[in-house]
Formats: C-alpha cells, sequence, structure tokens
C-alpha cells in the first residue's frame, strides 16, 4: 500500500505547509500538480526548465511535507497531490493555483508530454 491508498488526513500545520513551499520550484511543482492532477518527473523537467535530480530533490522534499504522493508506472514515477490532505490545505493550494494562472502559465505552455511521458 503506498500513501495514495491511504484514507485519513495528513497532519500538518500552516507553518509546514509555508515553510515547504517557501520554495519556487516547490510551489510551482505543487499548483502545476493541483491543475494538472498527476505529472511525471518528465513533464516537471520539460516544464521547469530542470535537471531531473533537481526536481526528484524537490519532489522529495514535497513527498517528506506529505504534500505529494507518489505512484510507480513501468520506469515512472508519477506525482499528484495527497488525497489525504487537509481540507484548509486543498483549499490554499487550489485558491493559489486558479488565482495566480500566470504564475504558472509559462512552466504549463512548456508541458510536452500532456498524455504521460
Amino acid at each position: 500500500m503506498n500513501a495514495a491508498t491511504s484514507t485519513s488526513c495528513v497532519s500538518l500545520s500552516p507553518l509546514s505547509l509555508f515553510k515547504c513551499l517557501a520554495e519556487e520550484t516547490r510551489l510551482k511543482t505543487l499548483l502545476m500538480l493541483c491543475v494538472k492532477d498527476e505529472l511525471c518527473v518528465c513533464d516537471l523537467t520539460d516544464a521547469l526548465n530542470l535537471s531531473q535530480p533537481k526536481i526528484s530533490r524537490h519532489l522529495a522534499d514535497l513527498r517528506k511535507c506529505g504534500l505529494v504522493v507518489d505512484d510507480r508506472r513501468g520506469k515512472w514515477v508519477y506525482y499528484r497531490l495527497n488525497p489525504a490532505l487537509p481540507a484548509w490545505a486543498k483549499e490554499v493550494i487550489h485558491l493559489s493555483a486558479t488565482n495566480n494562472a500566470d504564475y504558472i502559465s509559462d512552466a504549463l505552455n512548456n508541458l510536452k508530454c500532456d498524455a504521460g511521458c
């Protein structure tokens, strides 16, 4: 069982959320996941013009914070928002994504494999 199948709510304080998102790559990644539902590392490297190791390191940080979950499919690992996030955190993320579309528009336009790699 991976973290994506957990039904319990993630224990998350506002301070933890905002500390985890205080870095631009992690913030853009989380907002893109909110908009696209699910992305793989290759999607994010294209979108953010960053190396795979750098993207993977930031995704590991988001996983440690409990903000994202991953799902391995063959050689690809797909990430999405943790469905067990508290409602207030989901709302903050959703409102940030929808009210700041210009902040991630370039990254979304850089996506090359919309349906996966």
